[in-house]
């Protein structure tokens, strides 16, 4: 797959069940496209046609359990998909792209939760995907009893979950400290950032990292 260097970043949020990810890609999108940046939210699984028929399927609650393993090759496949169909014709295009998970996802939850080895999901990703990666990488950190209770919030009054979070605690424990791992071990491309505050308070984090990193300036306010 082709990486062949880009002008604009490829930024990507990850976190735990609740912890505002969608939310802080959506306040980062509008505030970048106020200062007249040219820009391209996304989300995974999904964000191309064959990948959103793939999410349909992982997220329905109707079918048997499936292994990790079952799971991290259709993620991979949506990825793929994803990525060929939608990050970089965005990026050759001179647009910055906000997604809402990518790979570290996998390694989180099917990874360090699921029990998939990491080396084996790293050869994996560098058949599909090759030496393509975010630039930045912002995980979203808070306890996941905190986080699952926002997460209930939102759903009150819808009768069923995405599946994973209905797993229990133990298991969101481990994504947790899965991306702590991963923030630990890429310094460089991930930035933990702490998501027990207020929405404003989350925002204002993010927006600091990238102010510092791509010497972005705008106007107060999102």
């Amino acid at each position: 797959m082709s990486t062949l260097p880009r002008r604009a970043p490829f930024i990507t949020f990850e976190g735990g069940e609740g912890a505002g990810k969608t939310t802080q890609t959506r306040l980062l999108a509008n505030r970048l496209t106020a200062a007249g940046i040219a820009c391209l939210l996304t989300r995974e699984p999904g964000g191309a046609p064959f990948a959103e028929e793939i999410r349909a399927l992982l997220l329905r609650t109707d079918l048997p359990p499936r292994s990790a393993m079952a799971e991290a090759l259709l993620f991979l496949a949506a990825r793929a998909d994803h990525v060929a169909e939608t990050i970089m014709p965005a990026l050759d295009a001179g647009k910055w792209v906000i997604s809402d998970r990518f790979a570290d996802s996998t390694f989180a939850y099917q990874g360090a939760a699921g029990g998939v080895p990491p080396a084996m999901l790293t050869e994996l990703h560098r058949l599909v995907l090759g030496d393509f990666r975010p630039d930045l990488t912002l995980i979203l950190d808070l306890p996941p009893e905190i986080g699952l209770a926002r997460a209930g919030a939102r759903l009150q009054g819808v009768h069923t979950t995405d599946g994973f979070e209905s797993r229990a605690l133990a298991y969101h424990e481990a994504l947790r400290q899965g991306f702590r791992a991963i923030a630990a071990n890429d310094p460089e491309r991930c930035v933990l950032i702490d998501a027990s505050g207020s929405t404003d308070d989350v925002a204002a984090q993010i927006w600091a990292v990238i102010e510092t990193r791509y010497r972005v300036r705008w106007a107060d306010g999102p």
